[in-house]
């Protein structure tokens, strides 16, 4: 017996009923006669009734994808990410595979290749997350296997990736391994799994219709019939897997954040103009992604094949689903941060916004020039399920592979070794004469192309640029997953006139102290005394030019007094330490970005949470709260932990299960006094004390030089 379904949902809404009518008075495209048992044979027997006995049948003529040799598992939920999770760019270098290591947690629709942009702690077999009582660590044997992923929940369709090999998994980037970790089958199976084919079979067991609510689960995958693979069919899957995965690769070298970065997108082409660059790097990525859409193609054709589903069951699948089940859609709840390239970015702007930032990161001996004249060549490409490298391939690295100090021997450029660059026409380490070096060792007609990027950028001038409009669009490039970790740092006046520039991974406790002592002292020395020949040569009568110069001069140097002082406030007490995150080490410096009030609140928001012991975990709470943070460490064996005193409040017992001692083996006080620095307290009450700071600045018209 079967049971009649009429399927009316694509009809507009004035026509449902007549739609109804039709169907229900005799043979219809919107009529399907199904025997309930054949819908039994799918997971949960959704009433999948549009699909035809030909794909609902693979479930029952195909193995599980939990047999054969493969298996799918569900990750590390922290249930604190702000606390252990971290951007890659933004913890030290050495740290890497030491306490940070890569950390896949889904991110936006993105098939075959996706970089893993996270890292996570888990120094000496993750005992920091072992000792947080909120965290789940499921499935640790699988960690650092070679596997495919997915984002777990998301408004698009099922999109798998390569996890290379020495990765953790998160709960919401589940992850896929094949017995023997064998590269040639993952890669068969991730092209199996990217296909519409097996896209369709997933989707027909998710429970809610509505794509804001999809959740591609564990148990779902594990469910999806996968259909054995001869020699050859996995042969042919792998190799356009292989295929769409270098494309995608390929196309990621250009983007500054990512472990596959070279260089960016307008060094990898040639053109006689930055304009034609971007023109012909647009013509390469199209050229890309139509190669990637036939070989999407290709394996939907082979999985077909595969299932048994022949062109009757092809057409059913595209009139039940359409496009919406297998495409990206607009960004939700875990993908609002990682997007593939868009067509906007295929523009020049942002081609040369790219361009101007790694020349900056030349500027401060982050990235290695030599890749852009040709005197290195870049390493060849990595496999597929290779470790991530530490460093990107366009970085300037040493022997061991990590970032070095001072420029190596012939390097054709100076970058300072204190990681500190100026806006200062005229100093040595003036920011934009150090990006103009690196356009002079890269273009030969670099006084065309400097200029050429400045009106591409719709500046006035570069100086400009940087001073303005740089440091907001450097924050969102390093922000993802709820995390913002700018690794440039622009302290500056109101009005920008004047900024230091930090590179964070050339940090030293001594930073501030240099930033005050050699750069913002002296500068404030010499406009005080221009100001001081200004008042003196206009002593005796003066144009409304020369008073509206003078009065510029008077606010400059007001405004770099007030720096100074917000400097020595702020220098005796920073401490810091990147494994605490970008934001932490940035907050006590918050009153120093007051040219950019957005990222200032952000700042202030997190001051405040640390004065008020939200992150006692951090090393920078413990320099300047040691009173507060050393006894909380007797009741929280995670801060404990996090602050190396976990013997002193805690004991192991049987079961490797943990109490808190009676007494600890050293003296609270004792703890406490040792960890206090008069010197720090004195500089925490003088800034927990200072008045609001000034706000921005009018423009007054003070001229800055090119």
């Amino acid at each position: 017996m079967k049971t009649v379904f009429i399927r009316a949902i694509e009809a507009a809404v004035d026509d449902k009923a007549a739609v109804l009518r039709v169907a229900a008075a005799g043979p219809s495209a919107a009529r399907f006669e199904v025997a309930l048992e054949s819908l039994r044979r799918l997971p949960k027997s959704p009433f999948a009734y549009w699909t035809g006995e030909a794909v609902r049948s693979c479930f029952a003529r195909h193995p599980r994808f939990e047999d054969g040799g493969r298996t799918a598992k569900v990750g590390l939920q922290t249930s604190d990410d702000f606390r252990f999770v971290r951007l890659a760019t933004e913890v030290p270098p050495s740290g890497r595979g030491r306490r940070w290591f890569p950390f896949a947690k889904g991110g936006a629709f993105s098939r075959f290749y996706a970089d893993v942009y996270l890292v996570v702690d888990w120094e000496k077999d993750g005992r920091n997350v072992f000792g947080y009582s909120k965290a789940f660590v499921r499935n640790p044997d699988f960690f650092f296997r070679p596997g495919l992923t997915w984002p777990r929940r998301t408004t698009s369709g099922l999109s798998l990736r390569v996890m290379p090999a020495g990765c953790i998994f998160a709960d919401k980037g589940p992850a896929a391994f094949v017995e023997g970790d064998d590269p040639d089958a993952l890669l068969a199976l991730l092209a199996l799994m990217n296909s519409r084919a097996f896209g369709v079979l997933v989707q027909l067991q998710l429970g809610a219709a509505d794509a804001a609510a999809r959740s591609y689960e564990v148990g779902v995958i594990q469910q999806t019939p996968v259909p054995a693979l001869a020699p050859a069919d996995q042969a042919a899957l792998a190799a356009r897997a292989r295929q769409s995965w270098a494309l995608k690769h390929r196309l990621d070298t250009r983007t500054e954040n990512s472990h596959a970065f070279t260089l960016p997108a307008l060094l990898q082409v040639e053109g006689d103009s930055l304009a034609t660059r971007a023109g012909a790097w647009a013509a390469l990525t199209q050229a890309r992604e139509a190669e990637l859409i036939r070989l999407a193609a290709e394996i939907d054709t082979h999985a077909y094949r595969l299932y048994g589903l022949d062109a009757e069951a092809q057409e059913r699948i595209e009139r039940g689903f359409g496009a919406d089940a297998d495409e990206p859609q607009p960004a939700g709840d875990d993908e609002a941060d990682e997007t593939e390239e868009t067509d906007a970015e295929l523009d020049a702007a942002p081609m040369v916004a790219s361009l101007m930032s790694w020349a900056l990161g030349v500027a401060f001996g982050r990235f290695d020039v030599r890749l852009a004249t040709g005197e290195r060549d870049a390493p060849p490409e990595p496999e597929p399920f290779d470790p991530l490298p530490v460093c990107s391939p366009g970085m300037l690295t040493g022997d061991d592979a990590l970032p070095v100090p001072a420029p190596p021997a012939g390097y054709p450029l100076t970058f300072p070794t204190d990681g500190v660059l100026v806006d200062d026409a005229g100093h040595p380490s003036d920011l934009v004469r150090a990006v103009r070096a690196v356009f002079d060792v890269v273009f030969e007609d670099s006084n065309v192309r400097w200029h050429e990027a400045a009106e591409l950028l719709s500046a006035p001038d570069l100086r400009t640029f940087f001073a303005r409009d740089f440091f907001e669009p450097h924050i969102k490039r390093y922000s993802k997953s709820r995390r913002k970790a700018p690794i440039y740092w622009q302290l500056a006046t109101p009005s920008a006139g004047y900024s230091v520039w930090l590179y964070i991974h050339a940090f030293t406790n001594d930073t501030l102290f240099r930033v005050q002592n050699d750069y913002v002292a002296p500068k404030l020395a010499h406009e005080e005394r221009r100001l001081e020949s200004l008042t003196n040569e206009l002593r005796d009568g003066a144009t409304a030019r020369q008073r509206k110069e003078l009065a510029a001069q008077e606010a400059f140097v007001e405004e770099l007094r007030a720096f100074l002082d917000e400097v020595k406030r702020v220098a005796p007490l920073w401490n810091p330490n990147l494994d605490d995150g970008v934001i932490i080490n940035f907050a006590p410096l918050w009153r120093l970005v007051p040219q950019h009030k957005a990222w200032q609140r952000e700042l202030k928001a997190t001051w405040d949470a640390l004065c008020a012991g939200k992150y006692d975990w951090a090393h920078l709470a413990m320099h300047l709260w040691p009173e507060r943070v050393v006894p909380k460490c007797a009741r929280d064996r995670s801060l404990a932990i996090a602050h190396g005193l976990e013997e002193v409040f805690w004991v192991e017992g049987e079961a490797g299960k943990w109490t808190a001692r009676k007494a600890p083996t050293r003296p609270v006080a004792e703890l406490v006094e040792e960890r206090t620095s008069p010197a720090v307290k004195e500089a925490l009450a003088s800034l927990l004390a200072a008045p609001p700071p000034a706000g921005a600045a009018r423009a007054r018209g003070r001229r800055r030089t090119k």
